[in-house]
This record gives C-alpha cells, sequence and structure tokens, in this order.
C-alpha cells in the first residue's frame, strides 16, 4: 500500500512538473526538483542534482549550520573601555567600544535590545565610571572580522539597498537606514548618515518603489535612481559605513548627557585606509558588556524576514570561531566541509555566500533536501523549524531574484504523509512562478 501511494504521488509529480515546463514562461526555464519522505526516501526526482542559483533558500544551510556549530544560546558580545586614567571624572585617554561582529546591534527586532536600549546602557556605565569629560578620541573598534564587508559577486544594484548591507566587525541599527520620499522629492532620513552626499536621479512615476540606492563601503557619495510614486513613502538603504554612523551617534548621546567631549572619531577600519597606527583595545580596562539576543532569536529573524545582514554575519562568525580567520573565504571553505562531511555531494553545493543573494551560488534541490534531512535528526531541529515561514499553507522558506524562484521546506500531507521537498527554477520568464510552483507542490497536500 505504502509503494503504490509513492507511486501515485511520484507520477501526480511528474505530471505536474511536465505541465510547469510546459508552460510558455518556462520555455528556456531550468528545474531542480527532489521530494523525499521523512526518512529520507526519494518520492520523486527531477534534476535533483542539477545546480542553480537558489537565492534565500540557501539560508537553510547558513542557519542549520550555526545551530549546530555556535549552538542556539550563542551569544555576540559588545564592550567598552578606555586607555589613559580617569581623574576627577576627567579621562586622560581615550573611549573604545569593541564589538566581535553583533548583528543585532542596534536592531530594532528584539524587546530590550533596541536602539534607546543600548544607547541608556551605554550612558548609564560611563556615568557609573564617574567619566564626565573626555580629552581623548572615541575609537570604534571594528577590526574584529578581515577588511572585506562585501561577499564577491553580489550585483552593484542590490549593494547599496538594505538587504544588500555588509558586515563589519561593528555593526548598527543593521547597517540599514530610511529615506522618507515623495516622488522625486527626498524629505529626510531616519539618522543624520555622516560624510555622504547624494545624488538624486530618482523619478515620480508608477504605483510602488521602483528605486534603486548606490552606496559602496566607505564611500562617501550616495546616489538614488529609479522611480517613486507621488505620495509619502518610505524606503531603505545600506549604511556605507556604520562604525562612523555609531560613533557620531555616540558623540551625540554624549553631549547630550553633559559628557564633554571634543576629540576625534576613529575607526580601525578607517586607521587602515590611512596607513594610519591603531591604538590596541585595552581590554584591561573594560567597563561595560553587553551581549546580543540568544542564536535561536537570530536564526528566526533570519529565516523569517530573509535578513542578509544575519547570513553573512553568520558565515564569518563561524569562520573565525573555527578556524581564527574571519572572513568570506574561510567561511565558504567551512560551510562546504561541514555539508561535504554530512553526505551532501561537493559538486552540488558551490557557495558564494551565507545569505543567496549572489547569482555566483550554485545549489541543487536535492542538496536542499539532505540538509532537512540532517536538521530534522538533531536537537536543535524544533528551533530550525519554527524559523521557516508558512507560504501556500506550507512550512517553507522561499528564495526570490531576477528569473529565480526556490522554494524549500517540509510539510504533512491531509493523509499524514510527511516530506521533505526543495524545489528551484531558474530563468523563468514572466509573472506568476510562486503560483506556478505552487501548483506543483500542491501535490503534496
Amino acid at each position: 500500500m505504502v509503494m503504490v501511494d509513492a507511486q501515485t504521488i511520484e507520477k501526480k509529480l511528474s505530471a505536474a512538473t511536465q505541465e510547469l515546463l510546459g508552460s510558455a514562461p518556462a520555455f528556456s526555464a531550468n528545474l531542480s526538483f527532489y521530494v523525499a519522505d521523512d526518512r529520507g526516501n526519494m518520492i520523486y526526482d527531477y534534476q535533483g542534482n542539477k545546480g542553480l542559483t537558489t537565492a534565500s533558500t540557501q539560508k537553510i544551510f547558513t542557519a542549520a549550520m550555526a545551530l549546530e556549530l555556535l549552538g542556539k544560546d550563542y551569544r555576540w558580545l559588545t564592550t567598552a573601555s578606555y586607555s589613559g586614567e580617569i581623574k576627577n571624572g576627567h579621562l586622560q585617554g581615550n573611549l573604545f567600544l569593541h564589538s566581535n561582529g553583533d548583528p543585532t546591534l542596534g536592531s530594532w527586532r528584539y524587546e530590550g535590545f533596541k536602539p534607546d536600549d543600548f544607547q541608556k546602557q551605554l550612558i548609564s556605565a560611563i556615568k557609573n565610571k564617574g567619566i564626565t569629560s573626555i580629552s581623548g578620541d572615541l575609537i570604534i573598534d571594528d577590526g574584529y572580522f578581515d577588511f572585506q564587508t562585501l561577499p564577491g559577486g553580489w550585483a552593484w544594484n542590490d549593494i547599496g539597498n538594505y538587504y544588500g548591507a555588509g558586515v563589519w566587525g561593528v555593526n548598527w541599527r543593521e547597517n540599514q537606514f530610511d529615506i522618507k520620499a515623495n516622488g522625486k522629492e527626498i524629505k529626510g532620513f531616519n539618522v543624520d548618515l555622516q560624510n555622504l552626499q547624494w545624488v538624486n536621479d530618482v523619478q515620480t512615476g508608477g504605483t510602488s518603489d521602483q528605486s534603486v540606492i548606490y552606496t559602496a563601503p566607505h564611500s562617501n557619495v550616495g546616489y538614488i535612481s529609479g522611480f517613486l510614486p507621488a505620495k509619502n513613502m518610505t524606503i531603505s538603504g545600506a549604511m556605507p559605513n556604520p562604525p562612523l554612523q555609531l560613533g557620531a551617534e555616540l558623540k551625540s548621546w554624549l553631549v547630550a548627557n553633559g559628557i564633554h567631549f571634543s576629540g576625534n572619531i576613529l575607526t580601525a577600519s578607517q586607521q587602515r585606509i590611512d596607513n594610519k597606527p591603531m591604538e590596541q583595545y585595552p581590554k584591561e580596562n573594560i567597563f561595560w558588556e553587553y551581549p546580543s539576543p540568544t542564536l535561536d532569536k537570530v536564526v528566526y529573524w533570519f529565516m523569517r524576514k530573509s535578513v542578509n545582514l544575519y547570513g553573512e554575519t553568520l558565515v564569518k562568525t563561524m569562520a573565525i570561531e573555527q578556524s581564527g580567520e574571519g572572513s568570506y573565504k574561510a567561511g565558504m571553505a567551512l560551510m562546504k566541509d561541514f555539508w561535504k562531511s554530512k553526505g551532501i555531494h561537493p559538486n552540488t553545493i558551490n557557495f558564494a555566500d551565507g545569505s543567496g543573494l549572489s547569482p555566483k551560488n550554485y545549489v541543487s534541490a536535492k542538496a536542499e533536501v539532505q540538509a532537512l534531512l540532517y536538521a530534522q535528526k538533531q536537537s536543535w531541529f524544533p528551533i530550525f523549524l519554527e524559523s521557516f515561514p508558512i507560504q501556500n499553507k506550507m512550512k517553507m522558506k522561499s528564495g526570490t531574484m531576477s528569473n529565480t524562484k526556490s522554494f524549500a521546506g517540509y510539510h504533512t500531507s491531509a493523509e499524514g504523509k510527511r516530506y521533505v521537498f526543495a524545489i528551484i527554477i531558474n530563468n523563468y520568464q514572466g509573472a506568476g512562478v510562486s503560483e506556478a510552483l505552487y501548483k506543483v507542490l500542491n501535490v503534496l497536500k
């Protein structure tokens, strides 16, 4: 009876797949589709080993690996320290802020960890230390990871938008800023962006946001083009220098709280650009520690809202924890070795980043299913499963890029049969790609 059911499902999936591939928008498309039961037995395979650009379903590899290597209770840590001496309330030296890459620093997503919470706790710690004035500089030590903030292969028209924010040793507000606009008129920003001049070529038109923001790391020029409708709306971009932005905001907090400061704002990355020496972070004088939310909460938002910044931070964090090198190169090698050790063929997992934003990623549907099957055997699986959104009444992660769509996840049918699946299509020309794939996946219901 089980064999008959499996054969029936296989035939239905085959018919639905052929109908999809026979449609006009899929004329030159590539498809990789693989379905297994929850024990790993293959139910259906259409080019399951074909490597395709996945978009955000690639996040399943990063999230599962992070839960295993870092653990659900892992926290990043931001600390404050100083050099010199404190005499009669006067810090005769520099004030330092250091982080090991906390991607949630100043995020609005977590209760108790929002920008105001960070500000209040840090200023309170400075006051409790008895500091009322600072004669030195404010140094944002963002040198925990390597200098490269963006993975190779990200598209230029993605990089300046909020979802294309890079990874720094010190991240702030998820490295995102908001622009308030009405058509071609820019009315303001949610933060006072530092050292950034704007070239505005956006035009009024359309009914939705069709704008593109361009901001490169360390650049002092921002460019916006495309179309925005003639109504008040908010669009979001990627900060070109999050450590400097945090330093400027911290300076304003000091002044607002009556703490005299007239020095400069320095960052480790800028000192490297200027070929200037950087004072060693004084670990012996740490007076404040600010832990991040736990990893399980980060994974939840990473998967539910597809926060690319989290994925790239996880890659570098796992790399530096495992090998001492916080780079994309080390992270990609680690990811491939990890999943190869779990039985996935290395030719089916060619990773270029941890989030799926790079079109240079090539992953197969079978590899995604193998990762999902591995995850469900682990103690952290309930956390992993909870992070999956529900779409089309199925528990699955989606991925979307130009002419690319993917879904991967778990589903229990009306008859109680449990399936693990992944479907990836590239070069689908036309609207309605999600509905086209839903029609295939509905066979599993």
